[in-house]
């Protein structure tokens, strides 16, 4: 009955709230999604790792290079004969395949498809954070809303209290101070509901600024309101799970160490021997030889050469590294320091991460049974405050106990809100913590 007369009031809100833009909390989720400048940060790192996943594994391939020489050099005197560089030029193509690098290459390819990983995790990371702030932006502007609804429910009742009691003070059932009381009150709820309108502009300029729209013109989809209101995904009879093995927090620990298990790797391999294999292939032209060679039987012969061809090469390098004054050995140590670190952040944050789920746990435990019981209490002081108008008509009853109702049915239904928005909250909380906020 409570959720109903909730549902009919904000029906009725929303219908007089014009024309303007009609959001669902998906709306608003998508939007923040599509804005949030953070997002589209880790998504341009995810681009960017998957670049250098590519970069990385094309270090096994070969290397082709084109390379171009023009030689302007002295003539070489050989005795009889005169060696002309001036104007040779050469140009070749050069092969470099690394054979083996002490396992530098293996471990840049790993740590580069880590990295993709740990951009992706980051990524999601980001993504359950503005879900969060969105629902936390949402259903904290449902829950000002919703009270000013109540305020103004309230005020109808008390201007209609304050009518009656007039009648009565000109019929003389009622005393001049009965309806001093009732002003009061009237004057004390006008208070309270124009701090809650201007509560409701606050945050609905604060969902605003998450969903990424310059003004905040818009409005909240009614029905979605409601039913996102009602629905409830854990019942408070059902267990709920604290794994955290979702939680992109943890996958990046993990992920952290295992980076810092590669970079040792990688450091040790500067002990290891590299091997490559290289090969030119070349084409020369214009290398002159001039000059009279002699012969054996006294004459000689004028030579005027001109030479050019191909010249193919291929050679295997081997570089073993011998003393290097214990740099490389102070490098490995440093690196397993480095890894022992990544390890204890691990164990401390995974600690941190089972508190925080087991508080939110307890955070929407909690929120249900106080839900449960501000409904209760909301269906006793709607059934108080009818019984207590139906007395005050009679006159069986003082003012003074009309106004106590007015004031208990106000706090109960806003102690509802307060549970059914709060309890909300919790629930994405939940979710965000154990890593399923997706």
């Amino acid at each position: 009955m409570v959720r109903n007369i909730l549902s009919i009031s904000l029906l009725f809100c929303m219908a007089t709230m014009g024309r303007a833009q009609s959001l669902t909390l998906q709306d608003c989720r998508r939007m923040a999604l599509e804005y949030n400048e953070e997002l589209k940060t880790a998504g341009n790192a995810v681009a960017k790792a998957k670049l250098d996943r590519q970069i990385a594994f094309a270090q096994y391939l070969p290397k082709f290079d084109v390379s171009g020489t023009a030689l302007l050099m002295k003539d070489q005197d050989l005795g009889p004969l005169t060696l002309q560089i001036r104007g040779t030029y050469m140009a070749g193509l050069n092969l470099t395949l690394p054979l083996y690098a002490g396992g530098q290459l293996t471990s840049a390819n790993k740590l580069a498809r880590l990295n993709q990983d740990v951009t992706a995790e980051q990524q999601r990371k980001t993504r359950m954070q503005v879900i969060a702030n969105v629902d936390n932006a949402y259903y904290a502007l449902v829950s000002v809303h919703s009270k000013v609804q109540m305020l103004e429910a309230y005020a109808r009742q008390m201007q209609g209290l304050y009518d009656q009691v007039s009648v009565s003070v000109s019929a003389q059932l009622a005393t001049t101070n009965d309806l001093l009381r009732v002003s009061t009150k009237q004057n004390e709820v006008s208070y309270q509901l124009q701090k809650a309108r201007n509560g409701e502009q606050l945050c609905r300029l604060a969902l605003a600024n998450v969903i990424g729209m310059d003004d905040a013109t818009f409005t909240i989809d009614s029905l979605d309101m409601i039913n996102t209101l009602n629905s409830q995904r854990f019942g408070v009879d059902v267990p709920l799970d604290e794994d955290i093995s979702q939680r992109p927090e943890l996958h990046l620990l993990q992920q952290q160490v295992r980076a810092g298990e590669l970079q040792v790797k990688q450091t040790r391999s500067n002990y290891l021997p590299t091997v490559a294999l290289i090969g030119h292939y070349s084409y020369y032209n214009r290398l002159k030889l001039k000059g009279n060679l002699p012969l054996d039987d006294g004459s000689f012969i004028n030579l005027n050469e001109t030479f050019h061809g191909f010249s193919p090469m291929a050679m295997l390098t081997v570089q073993v590294p011998i003393f290097h004054w214990g740099a490389e050995f102070k490098k490995v140590k440093k690196a397993k320091i480095t890894l022992e670190d990544y390890k204890l952040q691990l164990q401390e944050y995974e600690r941190g991460m089972r508190i925080e789920v087991r508080q939110a746990v307890l955070n929407l435990t909690d929120g249900q049974r106080m839900l449960k019981t501000a409904t209760i209490g909301q269906q006793q002081a709607d059934e108080n405050l009818r019984v207590m108008r139906q007395r005050f008509d009679n006159q069986l009853c003082t003012m003074t106990d009309m106004l106590d109702a007015e004031s208990q049915w106000q706090q109960a239904r806003s102690n509802f809100i307060e549970a059914q928005t709060q309890q909300k909250i919790n629930e994405t909380e939940y979710l965000r913590v154990t890593g399923r906020l997706e």
